[in-house]
């Protein structure tokens, strides 16, 4: 459904708000190794994730790494498809066609539609915090380990 650029930030993202704090910081081997994202990606990723520390937050230097902030945690998981620049995924036709819609809909929109809206609403509502917890709590993992 997401690029895999996506689907490593989410992990990442998640993966830092269960471990850090801002007296508690990541570096980018501990994520990379927790989301079984390569480091050089995973870099990368967190450059955009940082980028006005909407989402992510840095600090350079021997203390220094990731840490998101109790205001960040508590993001619905949308906001990272939103900085990832792809939350339209959530809004396009299944089958990928421009011009779908009530009038002119694809084999699978009447029935698709549900659905789409059943995951807006899911990565509108649910928090990256909230995410978190499951994996804290032993009920969901983010690894293929």
């Amino acid at each position: 459904m997401f690029s895999k650029s996506t689907e490593y930030a989410l992990r990442a993202t998640i993966y830092i708000a269960q471990k850090s704090s801002e007296n508690c910081k990541l570096g980018i081997k501990a994520i990379s190794d927790a989301t079984d994202s390569p480091p050089h990606f995973t870099a990368k990723i967190l450059q955009v994730l940082t980028r006005n520390n909407k989402i992510i937050s840095s600090v350079r230097g021997p203390n220094g790494g990731f840490y998101m902030t109790e205001e960040a945690k508590s993001l619905p998981v949308r906001s990272v498809l939103d900085v990832m620049e792809e939350d339209s995924v959530l809004e396009r036709c299944v089958l990928g066609l421009n011009k779908c819609s009530e009038a002119k809909p694809c084999p699978m929109h009447s029935q698709y539609k549900l659905i789409k809206q059943q995951l807006i609403t899911l990565f509108e509502t649910k928090t990256i915090m909230d995410l978190a917890s499951d994996i804290r709590d032993g009920e969901a993992f983010i690894n293929n380990d």
